[in-house]
């Protein structure tokens, strides 16, 4: 399975922005993103695309579903615990996440 790169520059929509991986626990992920003007973070769920064998970053689609935006720092370290949280909650129910 292909993991997520720790530093890459985005494509299409993000097209020049700089994603640095900040934090990841096999549950969730926190990637700070540059844009050249400001810098904001993305924090999002672990999801597996089998199809491709790697590891999803999430599209615009996803925000709000299963990966979120935060402004500062605090605030994605929250959305992270939570993201975490939840994933651990769902596998002791024996759930999937997602």
């Amino acid at each position: 399975m292909k993991q997520l790169e720790e530093t890459f520059i985005g494509k299409g929509q993000v097209k020049g922005f700089t994603f640095t991986l900040i934090q990841k626990n096999g549950k969730a992920y926190v990637y700070q993103v540059d844009t050249g003007d400001s810098t904001h973070y993305e924090v999002f769920r672990h999801r597996e695309n089998t199809r491709f064998e790697c590891v999803t970053y999430p599209s615009d689609k996803s925000f709000g579903l299963w990966a979120k935006t935060s402004t500062t720092m605090s605030d994605a370290i929250d959305n992270y615990e939570y993201f975490t949280n939840q994933a651990e909650l769902n596998a002791k129910k024996g759930e999937v996440d997602g």
